[in-house]
C-alpha cells in the first residue's frame, strides 16, 4: 500500500456500498468502458490530460467519448441520446462542464438534464485544503457539500401569466428531501463525520425550505445514537459563516441553487474551482465532474487550465470500479506534484501549462 501524502481523496461516495448496478459496468478483455463528456470551455483540454495520465499508468480503462456542447444554438439531440445511451450502459461516466446560455432564447442546461434524466440526485463537493504553497484564504478547512439536484430552484418551471409578469417555480417535496438528508447522514457516518448542517432560508420560505428542514430534522432524529450532530443554519449567514470560519463546517446538506453557491465560496477558500472534484451519484448511475460547475471559457484554447479538478473526480471513479491501486498510484504521483510546485498553473500561482503539469504528474508515477 502507499503512503499518501494527503488523505483528502479517500472518502467514499457511497454512503452505504456502491450501487449494485455499478458493479456490472461492462470490462470486455480486461478494461473498464466509461463514458466520457469532454464538456466546453477547458474541458477538452483537462479530458486530455487526465486521459495521458492514465495511459501512463496504464488504467484499464476504454473511453466512449461524446463530444457534447452547448455553445451550439441548437443541441445534437443525436449525439445527446447516444452519450445518454453510453451511460446508462456503461452506469459510469467522467464529464466535463458544459456551456448553458443566458438567454431565454437558448436551450436548457445539459448539465440539468443529465441529472434529471438520470436520476442522479446526490451532488457531492469535497472542499479541503491541499499541501502547496499557493495561497489560500483558509487552513485546515474539511467539507462536504452535499445538494439535491434534481428540484428546487431548477426546476426550469418558469411562466409569464401576464406581460411583464414571471413566475420561476421552486420545488421542494418530501421524497426527495428525505432521500438527500438520508445521504447526507449516511455519507457522514460511513467517513467519520461528527455534524452535518442542512442550509435554509425557512424564515421567508415558510412552506417550501420549511418543509426540507423540518424533513432534514425528522432523519436527524434516526442518526442520533451513532453520535452524528446536527444543525440548521440560514443560508444567508451560513455564506458569511463559511469564509470567516469554516472549519465549523462539516458535511453541509441543501438544495440546489444554495448547494451551487456555497460549492463556489468554499472553492474560493482553498485556492479556487481547479482542485475541487465532485460527483453526481443516484440509485443506477453515477457521473463524475469538477466541483463547480465553471466551463472556463476565458481559459479555453491557452494551456493554462488546471486539470487537477477533472483528475481527482475521475479517481473517485476508479475507486467506485474498484480500481483502488490505480487511484493510489496516481493519487501519489498528483499530491507530490502539487506539493513540491514547480510545474502550477496559473490559477495556484505558478507559471507553467496543463501540459507541463500534466508532463510532471507522469514522471512522478511510481
Amino acid at each position: 500500500m502507499l503512503t499518501l501524502p494527503n488523505v483528502f481523496f479517500f472518502f467514499s461516495l457511497f454512503p452505504i456500498s456502491v450501487p449494485a448496478k455499478l458493479e456490472s459496468n461492462p470490462v470486455y478483455y480486461g478494461k473498464h468502458t466509461v463514458t466520457l463528456i469532454p464538456g466546453d470551455g477547458i474541458g477538452m483540454e483537462m479530458s486530455k490530460a487526465v486521459k495521458s495520465i492514465f495511459t501512463a499508468a496504464n488504467v484499464p480503462i476504454e473511453w466512449e467519448q461524446f463530444d457534447l456542447s452547448g455553445y451550439s444554438q441548437e443541441v445534437d439531440e443525436k449525439l445527446l441520446a447516444e452519450a445518454t445511451d453510453s451511460i446508462r450502459r456503461n452506469r459510469v461516466a467522467l464529464k466535463g462542464i458544459l456551456y448553458t446560455p443566458i438567454s431565454k432564447h437558448g436551450h436548457t442546461s445539459l448539465n440539468v438534464f443529465f441529472r434529471k434524466d438520470l436520476d442522479i440526485y446526490a451532488s457531492i463537493t469535497l472542499i479541503k485544503n491541499l499541501k502547496g504553497n499557493w495561497p489560500t484564504r483558509s487552513k485546515e478547512v474539511d467539507l462536504a457539500i452535499i445538494r439535491e439536484n434534481t428540484e428546487g430552484e431548477y426546476s426550469g418551471l418558469e411562466h409569464a401569466p401576464v406581460t411583464g409578469v414571471v413566475e420561476s417555480l421552486k420545488v421542494v417535496t418530501r421524497a426527495k428531501t428525505e432521500r438527500i438528508a438520508r445521504f447526507a447522514f449516511d455519507f457522514a457516518l460511513k467517513n467519520g463525520r461528527k455534524k452535518v448542517t442542512a442550509i435554509h432560508k425557512a424564515n421567508i420560505m415558510k412552506i417550501g425550505d420549511g418543509l426540507f428542514l423540518n424533513v432534514c430534522r425528522e432523519v436527524a432524529k434516526r442518526y442520533e445514537s451513532s453520535g452524528i450532530k446536527f444543525e440548521d443554519m440560514i443560508v444567508d449567514n451560513a455564506a458569511m459563516q463559511l469564509v470567516s470560519k469554516p472549519n465549523q463546517f462539516d458535511v453541509i446538506v441543501c438544495g440546489n441553487l444554495y448547494g451551487n453557491i456555497l460549492s463556489n465560496i468554499g472553492a474560493a477558500l482553498v485556492g479556487g474551482p481547479g482542485i475541487v472534484p465532485g460527483a453526481n451519484i443516484g440509485r443506477d448511475y453515477a457521473v463524475f465532474e469538477p466541483g463547480c460547475r465553471h466551463v472556463g471559457k476565458d481559459l479555453q484554447g491557452r494551456n493554462e487550465a488546471n486539470p487537477t479538478s477533472l483528475l481527482l473526480s475521475s479517481l473517485h471513479l476508479l475507486r467506485a470500479l474498484n480500481l483502488h491501486s490505480h487511484a493510489d498510484r496516481i493519487s501519489q504521483a498528483l499530491f507530490e506534484a502539487l506539493e513540491d510546485g514547480s510545474k502550477l498553473t496559473p490559477d495556484l500561482a505558478g507559471n507553467h501549462s496543463t501540459t507541463d503539469f500534466t508532463a510532471d504528474v507522469i514522471a512522478r508515477l511510481k
